[in-house]
């Protein structure tokens, strides 16, 4: 692993170009670099879903999955290196299945709102599903672990789970999609 920042303003990256893990420097372009920065993004919104109040269980498995993307990312930043390892993904699909469970079934497509949390828990799920698509076309360039796609995509799943697990605190339910077929259904 490459040595720790003990200072930001190292002004190596003015030429457009960022250090990797590995010592090398690429292009801030290139996608490694954007797959970094959309894992980093996804992680920086779920610390600001964490300022909002949700039950303790739900808090401890999102702090954790901060920590699977810093190491999500790190893996990113070092070629060929794991830091992601296989229980993390099997959190996340104990997670989905335990919380999934909670829930009934949708009766049709959701808005991403309702509570403020919930509505921040979707804000994570896209960023979540972009980030699989920069490491999916990362990919399509590199040799790749499929652990970190498979990461964000099952944490994608589980934003959504959790966003609706989120709205039903207090008493609340999920927004529905105001559908033609949802209409008919409920007035017939």
């Amino acid at each position: 692993m490459g040595n720790r920042l003990t200072q930001i303003a190292t002004r190596t990256g003015d030429d457009g170009t960022t250090g990797l893990g590995d010592n090398t420097r690429v292009s801030k372009s290139s996608g490694r670099p954007h797959a970094m920065g959309d894992v980093d993004e996804l992680n920086s919104h779920i610390g600001l879903l964490l300022c909002e109040s949700m039950p303790q269980d739900v808090r401890d498995l999102l702090i954790d999955i901060q920590h699977q993307l810093f190491n999500l990312g790190g893996e990113l930043s070092m070629p060929g290196y794991e830091l992601l390892k296989d229980d993390a993904l099997l959190q996340l699909d104990n997670a989905l299945a335990h919380y999934n469970a909670q829930l009934p079934r949708l009766q049709e497509f959701i808005l991403p709102a309702g509570t403020r949390a919930a509505a921040q828990a979707h804000v994570c799920r896209t960023v979540a599903r972009r980030a699989e698509r920069q490491v999916v076309a990362l990919e399509q360039a590199e040799a790749m672990r499929a652990a970190p796609r498979q990461y964000l995509n099952r944490l994608s799943d589980l934003l959504f789970v959790l966003a609706r697990v989120l709205n039903r605190i207090d008493g609340g339910d999920d927004v529905y999609w105001k559908s033609e077929r949802l209409a008919r259904t409920q007035s017939e």
